[in-house]
């Protein structure tokens, strides 16, 4: 039993116990060095009794090479990678260098990280420890979360010990303090029985109720003031070492330069140095290392750090020569001792670290590249090549997710850069850290300098493109409000100064185009014309040509200016062949697909959308490109939410905003949350639509991208409008359209609202009936004409010519596969023909209306249906719509979806990155809600 840790203790048995009955388990103990963390690791250790246990550590000087502390984690288990799915047994291999490296997505090894766990944990409970968890290296770390999110029903239980430094991701938390005064009086005096009590007095006060700090402070007896609590503990640990033979002194300090903890390098290094290996029984017998096998461990990361310190310089790198010559057959670490030697400029060394940088970029280990390359820079004397690799070094540091190394190191490579090309790429690099930052005005900017760069143009008056790359925030300011004033709007001062651009070389013409057209995409998500027509004008000045491949692309953003400049009349027949069968725009890069979803909005093709979206989220899973998916599945919600696909829009984006919090996509989370405080409006939860359109206008607070904020808005006015409030719903609609919500495609899709509740309340709706008309006019579907009939209907006081357009709505709307507007439009038919005294004919169009909306979980429109069917004389509403399918989570409609379509579940897990025992685990919960027993009577059921 420990001193003073019952409560601890009967935390981690609750969890053990849970294991064995199927659960699992994550915890992180957080705690100061020396408080414990590593002894309660033990303790759950000893306790777990015959369940299958795996220790790992993070190592301080691993903590660079990808994925070494989660090798060290699995290496008992390594035979059993590759029973795994093909795709995810070859992630891991090639992350862990026991097969070829394929680049694959780095969640993609966090994925297969949690299958093997869920494989092992077939064979019993299993209990996995990672120590030190502050110094796991990036690529560990961030594949041990990713696991961690989804353990569920396996029977495994995760535990991390860490100090502050460990970003836990939002993993449930157990902080350890110090043991109370009666507990550290009892650890002390068993440990020092004949202490004086004046010393043992000043030892509990100091010591702060620290365990280690208790043992170990009595040892060195202070009599100076007091030091902070680690100095202290790892002096007393130095005065130890001090006390010990010369060659046992040497052989701990080499120990804790060699840092792998291997045995027979050690014993050979040690024999370089002229040290015997008894030097290694007497460093044992002191306490401050132990020898498991071929493994040399210290007894606490403290004592190793003493030890570091202990040796001189001199020593040290001699030690690191030593060791880098003795590792020959492992490049990685070999060229991280070579570095650790090097006293300047080597080129030996540096080159050895950009290969160590590809091979971990080649196993997804951008945040160890990133060191690695940083490194050799540093190692590098002849100028170029140190700013390329400080830049290849920023590049890592930002696909690793480290925007404030990678602003760094863009920096320091901006300084010793002069050739456009190389300054264009920094600003390239340098407006995605600022998107992703949250700074989106700043991101359009440095686009347009980069792109000006490489035309060898420069836009008058802007800041010279030197100082936009270092990242001034006052030159994205003083940029930003010159796209604002709109005197770029149309395209023509961009157009003659880059003249020129026809002759650029090919290949900086496409570099060009392409920052032109992300900058583009962000002045599209800022709601701001006047940068969109600037990137558009640019575009066109550079004469790009038809083999650069770009021309759809372009035709998008030359659409998206005209739509904000003139309106959608010409701006919706340039873009509808970019979308429709065949259209030109449905192949290529993710990227490309991707924005076309986005024009398959635009123009109000949502099938064609979802194709798209669904073809890209099908391909990102079959690759595990994890990182990519939030986007898809955005695209995918918002075609299946216009279409009605309310079961398949909430999952879609549940799934969404799961994978955007893994990776680290914020931007991504609020437009998801948006659509989904939309439909928990649709479907009358006040509470969750309130919720999420909170968090959705919070993250608008910090970004300024208005997609999301468009849907929260709408999402609160359509709460309002099927509440009956309709001045609340006008109110808040009128006042979305004063601010950048206005250039949304959202505001054309919410005029026929905002004519509803102005008819309701009886005021003018001019406006958004004449905004719709112009849009539905342009775009030409079906389902558009019969929404723009119901507003006819809605606003003509003439009976006759109301019903006629009413008529010709529901004809539009039959094979429209637009259910929700059909609904509506029967809803207000229904409505109109019980008023003008016609009740015959008004219940068949509001018992259709009642159960499409009983169907798409609409309640409150779905009431509304009921009164004014009973109004109209039929007291015998139809029953409710079976609500077992509503009554599923987003993600049990999911793993039943794909069971009913005769998956395993091991294939479900994997297409929906959880455990086979967690797919089974909603199975079991989501067979009694639809009233089945087994797999086999899913077929039968309506899953829509």
């Amino acid at each position: 039993m420990l001193e003073g840790r019952a409560h601890d203790q009967a935390r981690l048995d609750t969890l053990l116990s849970g294991a064995r009955e199927g659960r699992s388990a994550v915890l992180v103990i957080r705690g100061e060095p020396g408080i414990g963390k590593t002894s309660l690791l033990a303790y759950a250790g000893e306790r777990a009794g015959d369940m299958a246990v795996l220790r790992g550590t993070g190592i301080e000087t691993e903590a660079e090479i990808p994925f070494s502390s989660l090798h060290l984690l699995l290496r008992p288990v390594l035979a059993r990678v590759d029973t795994l799915p093909e795709r995810q047994a070859a992630a891991l291999s090639g992350a862990l260098g026991i097969g070829p490296a394929g680049r694959d997505d780095e969640f993609l090894v966090g994925l297969a990280v949690l299958s093997l766990l869920s494989d092992l944990a077939d064979d019993g409970p299993l209990l996995c420890l990672v120590d030190d968890a502050h110094w796991l290296d990036r690529a560990s770390a961030a594949a041990l979360r990713f696991a961690a999110h989804r353990l569920h029903a396996e029977g495994v239980v995760l535990l991390f010990g860490a100090r502050d430094g460990f970003d836990a991701a939002g993993l449930p938390e157990h902080v350890l303090g110090g043991l109370d005064r009666e507990s550290s009086e009892r650890l002390l005096t068993g440990r020092a029985p004949g202490l004086a009590a004046p010393m043992r007095e000043r030892i509990i006060e100091e010591s702060g109720g620290n365990p280690l700090a208790l043992l170990e402070l009595q040892e060195s007896a202070p009599a100076q003031g007091p030091l902070p609590l680690p100095r202290r503990i790892q002096e007393a640990y130095a005065a130890r070492i001090a006390r010990l033979p010369a060659d046992a002194a040497t052989v701990l300090v080499l120990a804790a330069v060699e840092d792998g903890g291997e045995l027979p390098v050690i014993v050979r290094a040690a024999a370089e140095l002229g040290v015997a290996p008894a030097a290694l029984d007497t460093a044992e017998r002191s306490g401050l290392i132990r020898i498991d096998g071929a493994q040399v461990a210290f007894a606490h990361p403290l004592m190793r750090a003493a030890a570091f310190r202990h040796g001189t310089y001199a020593a040290r790198l001699e030690m690191h020569r030593v060791l880098a010559r003795l590792l020959g057959g492992r490049p990685d670490r070999q060229a991280w001792h070579l570095a650790a030697a090097a006293t300047g400029p080597d080129e030996t060394a540096a080159l050895a670290l950009e290969q160590a940088a590809e091979r971990a970029r080649q196993r997804s280990g951008n945040a160890g590249a990133s060191a690695a390359l940083e490194r050799a820079a540093e190692l590098t004397e002849e100028t170029a090549l140190r700013a390329r690799r400080l830049t290849s070094a920023a590049v890592a540091a930002a696909d690793a997710g480290q925007p404030g190394r990678a602003k760094d190191l863009i920096e320091r490579a901006g300084h010793l850069l002069t050739d456009p090309r190389s300054l264009a790429r920094l600003s390239e690099l340098r407006a995605r850290v600022a998107f992703d930052e949250g700074a989106p005005h700043l991101a359009h900017d440095l686009l347009l300098s980069g792109a000006d760069l490489i035309a060898g143009q420069r836009v008058a008056g802007r800041r010279a493109a030197g100082d936009t790359v270092t990242g001034d925030p006052a030159a994205g300011d003083a940029a930003a409000g010159d796209a604002a004033d709109g005197d770029m709007a149309d395209g023509d001062m961009a157009a003659g100064e880059m003249a020129a651009g026809g002759g650029i070389a090919a290949a900086d013409r496409v570099m060009a185009g392409l920052m032109l057209i992300d900058a583009a995409r962000n002045a599209w998500q800022l709601s701001d014309p006047g940068r969109v027509a600037e990137a558009a004008g640019r575009l066109h000045a550079l004469g790009l040509q038809p083999e650069d491949g770009l021309g759809p692309a372009v035709d998008a953003v030359t659409g998206a200016a005209e739509f904000l400049a003139k309106g959608p009349a010409g701006a919706l027949a340039t873009m509808r062949g970019l979308v429709a069968d065949g259209g030109r725009i449905r192949e290529g890069a993710h990227a490309l697909r991707v924005n076309a979803a986005f024009v398959a909005g635009l123009v109000g093709d949502f099938q064609a959308g979802r194709d798209i979206s669904a073809a890209v989220a099908a391909e990102c899973r079959a690759r595990g490109d994890i990182g990519k998916l939030p986007l898809a599945l955005l695209t995918l919600t918002a075609c299946d939410l216009y279409l009605g696909r309310f079961n398949d829009a909430v999952a879609g984006a549940a799934e969404g905003l799961r994978l955007a919090a893994d990776t680290g996509q914020p931007n991504r989370a609020g437009y998801l949350e948006g659509m989904l405080a939309w439909i928990a409006a649709v479907r009358g939860e006040d509470a969750e639509c309130s919720r999420l359109a909170t968090r959705c206008l919070d993250r608008f607070e910090a970004n300024r991208i208005a997609n999301g904020p468009a849907w929260a808005e709408w999402a609160l006015a359509v709460l309002e409008l099927g509440r009956g409030r309709f001045a609340e719903a006008l109110d808040r609609l009128d006042a979305a359209l004063e601010g950048p919500v206005r250039h949304q495609i959202q505001a054309v899709y919410f005029a026929p609202d905002q004519i509803e509740a102005a008819v309701r309340l009886g005021v003018p709706a001019g406006e958004p009936l004449r905004r719709f008309e112009e849009w539905a006019d342009a775009a030409g579907h079906d389902w558009a004409g019969g929404v723009l009939h119901r507003c006819r209907a809605l606003l003509e006081p003439d009976w006759g010519t109301a019903h006629e357009h009413f008529r010709a709505a529901v004809r539009l709307h039959a094979d429209s596969g637009r259910p929700w507007e059909a609904a509506r439009t029967r809803l207000a038919f229904g409505e109109r023909l019980r008023r003008e005294r016609h009740k015959g004919s008004a219940r068949p169009h509001l018992r259709a209306a009642l159960e499409t909306f009983e169907r798409l979980g609409a309640r409150p429109w779905a009431e509304r249906a009921r009164t004014e069917l009973r109004a109209a004389g039929d007291t015998s509403a139809p029953a409710g719509h079976d609500e077992a399918v509503s009554a599923l989570s987003p993600q049990e409609l999911q793993i039943v979806r794909l069971a009913a379509a005769g998956l395993t579940n091991r294939e479900i897990g994997a297409q929906l990155f959880l455990s086979p025992k967690t797919v089974s685990y909603h199975l079991y919960r989501a067979f009694p809600k639809l009233n089945v027993a087994s797999r086999a009577q899913l077929a039968g059921l309506d899953l829509s």
